[in-house]
């Protein structure tokens, strides 16, 4: 496995980072915020000063960072990953942003001399702790091979989808339903919110239903304990996060012509709840949200 490189240690980041250090990886790490590269320290990690002594010390480098401003700062800014010599490199990025975004950047980094791949992926810390995330590649064939080995460490299955962009535009889509089930779940609770049952046995009907996807069977417990009242605390998808991701999929949409009204409202109530103070949670309570924001 050759020396890896991870820049933006957000909840997702520092995960993906974790299970490299355990599969025996060469991690070097970066962060803006310097105290979240402390606990991969700890395990094992190098951590370097800038992205641009990152991209040095590295021969793969991993980049999952918020938005589109960032990738502009952390790859091309002073300092940035592509300010120094990094010809021969190969750089994964798995941010979850719009196709032209990356599509841009694949240009600048190939004129760097180095291979480019995209990869978002879907799953959260837990999956990513154990390599089981799924990822959405897009780039040549040649250099998503090159990037397989690493890939297949933090992915349960991964799919080269098309050239880069490809990647971006699996992963909006993906995010959709996924996002308009939450809301769509808290107003069918509020159609039986009244009814004499126990919210872990409403759940658990729910769950053996045709209206039932994978995430209510595998979070289906803790969607009935946030009911039930009980804090989460900081969400590992928060709601600011996929406030962001409709945006991007409503922007992304319009360019190509098409109008996303489901998505819209649903994004009108995820504004409305981070406006009351609920964007750090996680998205499993929106469904908490609807039910109490109509009490």
């Amino acid at each position: 496995m050759p020396t890896i490189g991870v820049a933006g240690l957000g909840r997702m980041g520092a995960a993906m980072a974790q299970r490299l250090i355990e599969t025996g990886a060469s991690v070097v790490v970066w962060n803006r915020s310097a105290e979240k590269c402390e606990p991969l320290r700890v395990r094992g990690a190098t951590v370097a000063a800038s992205p641009a002594a990152l991209s040095s010390l590295c021969d793969v480098i991993i980049t999952i960072l918020t938005d589109a401003e960032a990738i502009e700062t952390v790859y091309r800014g002073r300092d940035g990953l592509l300010s120094g010599a990094v010809a021969g490199k190969l750089f994964i990025e798995m941010s979850t942003v719009r196709p032209q975004t990356e599509q841009a950047l694949a240009r600048d980094v190939a004129a760097a001399g180095a291979a480019f791949v995209e990869c978002p992926v879907g799953g959260t810390v837990g999956p990513a702790l154990k390599g089981q995330l799924i990822g959405f590649a897009g780039g040549d064939a040649a250099a998503v091979e090159r990037a397989r080995p690493v890939l297949e460490a933090l992915c349960r299955r991964f799919d080269h989808v098309g050239e880069v962009g490809a990647g971006s535009s699996f992963k909006l889509a993906i995010n959709l339903p996924l996002a308009v089930y939450w809301q769509a779940l808290g107003e069918a609770f509020a159609l039986c919110e009244h009814l004499p049952i126990d919210r872990a046995k409403m759940i658990e009907i729910f769950q053996e239903t045709s209206g039932a996807p994978n995430v209510l069977k595998a979070r289906g417990a803790t969607v009935a304990e946030a009911l039930g009242g009980k804090a989460l605390g900081p969400g590992f998808f928060d709601c600011d996060g996929m406030r962001k991701d409709l945006r991007t999929m409503i922007a992304e949409a319009g360019s190509k012509g098409y109008q996303l009204p489901v998505a819209g409202a649903a994004l009108a109530v995820f504004d409305e709840a981070s406006a009351a103070g609920w964007g750090g949670k996680d998205c499993m309570e929106m469904p908490t949200y609807t039910v109490k924001r109509g009490a």
